[in-house]
């Protein structure tokens, strides 16, 4: 059986008296997508925080290709190969997408984006990869759509050559159409260069085609796990998540 792409093992993060995770326990294994769900304050972002080193755990593991990662920074473990997206979009903003896209290629080599000539051609197929027109690809972030700048997003993503990106809100705000485009690149990415996916979406309907399995979250803890149906169907998630 092969090796889990990530481990994490029984996670765990107060702040103060309050218990955002409680002994979170999950693998996840390349090529596969993950859905993460749970109402709002479940503590699905802070198990993306929490992964890329944007928080320190109370207590746990977390182990990528088999490897405790508790003491890489943020920047060694996106060099490792874990990316994320945020829920509010933070492109440079005096940046255009190309010089967006240019500055995440060159993380590992400052000097060769300081003195170097920029791999337009890179650029572009990285920028036209996600459906950036010749014509976007020059613009600044101001004046994309909500629908782009989640594009460019997962552009600035897709440039460090991840293994494992995790999606935070990815459809939020999105029209169905857009919500159709970003899943279509999603699928794309993950046929054509095996990528390894982590959606965290309150858009059920959206992220119901895209997900192998799913994660349910309430109060910190792990309630539920299967496939979409399964926890969609199950009392538990119905009461806690959904309401009923």
């Amino acid at each position: 059986m092969a090796e889990p792409l990530l481990e994490v093992r029984d996670l765990h993060k107060s702040f103060g008296g309050l218990h955002a995770l409680r002994g979170l326990t999950f693998n996840i294994a390349a090529g596969e997508t993950l859905g993460l769900i749970g109402p709002n304050g479940a503590g699905k972002t802070t198990v993306f925080n929490l992964i890329m080193n944007e928080l320190k755990p109370t207590a746990g593991e977390i182990r990528f290709e088999g490897k405790n990662i508790a003491r890489l920074a943020t920047h060694a473990r996106v060099k490792r190969g874990i990316a994320r997206t945020y829920q509010v979009p933070k492109p440079f903003g005096e940046m255009s997408v190309a010089e967006n896209i240019r500055v995440c290629m060159a993380t590992d080599d400052l000097w060769k984006l300081i003195s170097g000539r920029p791999d337009e051609a890179a650029e572009r197929d990285i920028g036209q990869s996600v459906g950036f027109t010749d014509q976007q690809i020059g613009v600044q972030p101001s004046e994309l759509s909500m629908g782009d700048l989640r594009r460019l997003e997962m552009a600035r993503n897709i440039a460090v050559r991840p293994k494992l990106l995790l999606l935070d809100e990815v459809f939020a705000g999105l029209t169905l159409g857009e919500i159709a485009q970003i899943s279509e690149l999603l699928v794309e990415k993950k046929q054509k260069e095996g990528l390894t996916y982590i959606i965290v979406s309150h858009d059920l309907r959206a992220l119901a085609p895209l997900v192998d399995r799913v994660l349910v979250l309430s109060f910190g803890a792990l309630i539920a796990e299967g496939s979409f149906e399964e926890v969609i169907n199950d009392e538990g998630v119905r009461e806690a998540y959904l309401g009923q």
